[in-house]
């Protein structure tokens, strides 16, 4: 197709393909004479990522590239490759956990059998969460986070059965978009969920 066409099929205008191109967020096309190239699908593909990075994730182009690049080198595996788009998503750590929250943290990893990365953000970000529910006088249970912990890791796999690892872009763009606009959907379930055993438990 042409840039046109690849613009229409992907909504974004070909001033912002071009931009793209020479930003090296997206592969050239075939050259079909001096001036003019041709696009495929892959392409398409490519540029949907690229929004989803960008509109929907909200990342800024430089932390674009580095997913693309991890996208891109087939010496990662297709699990450091998606991962990289994950760890970007982490939302920043605003508070800091102390010493107890962490040790909580890591004994709830260790029950259920769980492992992270060195570099991962999740450690810290769960430590403050918890350091901020203690401070407001309203620590969860062990109990509780074992029941939460339950729920993520069935809620995940379903999450990863969508995944399909023979095209690395297509579920990267499936990774950002699911985790962003499916945990809105998630925490309002949780709601629903609380409003009518409420409701039962009321009646």
């Amino acid at each position: 197709m042409w840039i046109s066409e690849l613009a229409r099929r992907s909504d974004l205008p070909v001033p912002t393909i071009k931009y793209y191109l020479r930003e090296g967020l997206l592969h050239p096309g075939e050259a079909v004479g001096a001036t003019k190239a041709q696009y495929d699908e892959g392409h398409v593909r490519r540029l949907r990522l690229v929004r989803a990075l960008t509109e929907v994730a909200g990342m800024r182009l430089d932390d674009v590239r580095r997913v693309l690049d991890a996208i891109d080198d087939e010496s990662l595996s297709w699990h450091e490759a998606i991962g990289s788009a994950h760890t970007r998503l982490a939302p920043p750590v605003n508070a800091t956990g102390t010493d107890a929250e962490r040790m909580r943290v890591d004994a709830l990893l260790e029950r259920h059998d769980w492992e992270l990365a060195e570099q991962s953000q999740h450690r810290d970000a769960l430590a403050g969460a918890l350091a901020s529910l203690a401070a407001l006088g309203h620590p969860p249970s062990n109990e509780l986070l074992d029941t939460y912990a339950d729920a993520a890791n069935l809620i995940s796999e379903r999450d990863l059965e969508q995944l399909q690892e023979t095209d690395r872009a297509q579920a990267a763009e499936h990774a950002v978009v699911s985790t962003l606009l499916l945990e809105p959907v998630l925490l309002i379930l949780r709601r629903v969920a609380q409003e009518n055993s409420s409701r039962r438990r009321a009646s």
